[in-house]
C-alpha cells in the first residue's frame, strides 16, 4: 500500500506527463531514481481518465516491466492521446481530467472445469480478470464490476472485449485475476 504522499505523485506525475504531451506530442520520461523506493519498484498499472464522471481515456500495462513511475508517465500519455476510442485529448479538456489510477498486483491463474465452477470463483467488485482464448486477450479492472455487478454479465462482456460472443465457452480458454490499488483525484 502506498502512502499519501506517494499517491499524490503518482496523480501529479500522471498530470504532468499529459501537460507535456500537450506542448511537445511526447510524455513526460521520469527519472525513477528521482522518487522514493515504492514508485521505484516495477508495477503494472492503468490510468483511466474522466472528464464530468465519462470515461476519457483508458491504457495500461497488464505485466510489470519498468518502474511504477516510468508506468504511469507513459499509461497517461496514451490515455490521453492513444486511446483509440477517443479523439487526442484537447488543451481546452486538460483541466477537466479526473485520474484514476489502478496499481495491479501479479496475475494469478483461476483454475476451473466449467463457466459455472468458474462463475463460482470470481469474487465481484474485487477481481480484474484477463481472458484468453485463441490468441485474444482482453481485461476488465475490478472498477467496471460498477455497471457490470453480476458475475454472468462481467464475464459475457468480458468475452466480447476480447473479440468473442458473449455466449462463448471452451475448455481452454484461460483466466487469470489480479486486485488494485486504487489512487484517484
Amino acid at each position: 500500500m502506498l502512502n499519501d504522499n506517494d499517491k499524490n505523485t503518482l496523480l501529479d506525475l500522471a498530470a504532468a506527463s499529459i501537460k507535456q504531451g500537450l506542448e511537445t506530442g511526447s510524455p513526460l520520461k521520469p527519472d525513477s531514481q528521482d522518487y522514493s523506493p515504492d514508485l521505484q519498484a516495477q508495477r503494472a498499472c492503468f490510468v483511466t481518465l474522466h472528464i464530468k464522471s465519462e470515461l476519457r481515456g483508458c491504457i495500461g500495462s497488464l505485466e510489470a516491466w519498468r518502474s511504477l513511475v516510468e508506468d504511469v508517465a507513459e499509461n497517461a500519455y496514451a490515455a490521453a492521446f492513444r486511446d483509440p476510442r477517443f479523439p487526442a485529448l484537447s488543451e481546452n479538456e486538460f483541466d477537466q481530467l479526473e485520474y484514476h489510477i489502478s496499481i495491479l498486483t501479479p496475475s494469478e491463474p483461476v483454475a476451473f472445469d466449467s463457466q459455472a465452477d468458474l462463475l463460482e470463483k470470481i469474487h465481484p467488485g474485487i477481481d480484474g480478470l484477463v481472458l484468453e482464448e485463441q490468441g485474444r486477450r482482453g481485461t476488465f479492472l475490478p472498477s467496471v464490476w460498477e455497471s457490470l455487478p453480476t458475475t454472468e454479465q462481467f464475464l459475457s462482456h468480458l468475452k466480447l472485449k476480447a473479440g468473442l460472443p458473449a455466449d462463448y465457452w471452451s475448455d481452454t480458454i484461460k483466466i487469470f485475476r489480479y486486485t488494485v490499488e486504487d489512487v484517484k483525484r
